[in-house]
């Protein structure tokens, strides 16, 4: 069992799943809360992403025994999981979600496909597009819009701003994370936005993609009628956000880690709390 939470990197369930549980909330204010559809939501998060997490490992087993970086560490390389092991993995969480979706909704059932091919499809990206970033983003932004037509079956405005806040957090510190691995990519002819545009580019797009999360998430704070605890953990989302950039320099790369996981980790946990407190006493 740990060998697998360490393979899928279950840890970092942490950067969506509270923006998947603000869009669950989100939709209870209009429609009736239910204990089970929320634990078919939760369901669905890990599913997906470990169906998704696995299938990287998979896909990228090679890559993976050839950066130094990655070959010890990751389960693949280093002999811990077989491959074959891991693509069954894949295929049963695949089929797992996908059966809790039919127990959700038939909107939601329709759409599960698509969630995977975007997911799943995006370990193949970084082969022929340095926009490989994007596609993670939106990956993870499928996780509020998701867990509010669980509970809605409609869309809205609101979740699809929660979205978009996601896109961008997650492409721009994907773009920090990546930095790690320029060179490596570039000698394996991978692609990524520091491989296109350099280090000091790099930084400054994840800047500008940062922005465009606090705009997202300013722009859903306004347009719904959310309170003081709302922009109590929208302040210190955007002050993490910040520290992040501060972290790291085009000239100092040692604290990527730091940047990229704690503190990601910490501000959506943070913002989660606080917006669902928001929800919750309204």
């Amino acid at each position: 069992m740990r060998k697998y939470l360490s393979f899928i990197k279950f840890s970092h369930t942490i950067f969506a799943m509270p923006f998947a549980l603000i869009g669950f909330f989100l939709a209870t204010k209009s429609n009736e809360f239910e204990w089970i559809l929320l634990l078919y939501v939760v369901l669905c998060m890990i599913f997906a992403r470990s169906a998704a997490m696995a299938f990287n490992r998979y896909i990228d087993r090679d890559i993976d025994t050839n950066n130094p970086r990655t070959a010890q560490v990751r389960e693949i390389p280093n002999g811990s999981i077989k491959a074959n092991s891991a693509l069954i993995f894949v295929i049963i969480n695949s089929l797992l979600f996908i059966s809790t979706t039919y127990l959700i909704n038939s909107l939601c059932l329709a759409l599960s496909p698509v969630a995977l091919l975007v997911i799943i499809g995006y370990s193949y990206t970084k082969r022929f597009t340095a926009l490989c970033h994007l596609v993670l983003g939106l990956g993870l932004a499928l996780a509020p819009i998701g867990a509010y037509l669980a509970v809605s079956g409609n869309f809205d405005v609101v979740p699809l701003l929660f979205s978009s806040a996601v896109l961008f957090w997650v492409s721009g510190f994907d773009i920090i994370y990546s930095l790690q691995d320029q060179e490596f990519d570039k000698e394996q002819k991978l692609h990524s936005i520091p491989v296109l545009i350099g280090t000091k580019n790099a930084l400054n797009l994840s800047k500008i993609l940062h922005f465009l999360t606090f705009s997202s998430l300013s722009i859903a704070g306004s347009f719904s009628d959310f309170s003081l605890y709302y922009w109590i953990g929208f302040g210190i989302f955007t002050a993490l956000l910040i520290y992040q950039h501060l972290l790291v320099k085009h000239n100092d790369l040692s604290k990527i880690n730091l940047a990229f996981f704690t503190t990601n980790g910490i501000a959506s946990v943070i913002f989660g709390i606080f917006v669902i407190t928001d929800l919750l006493i309204q």
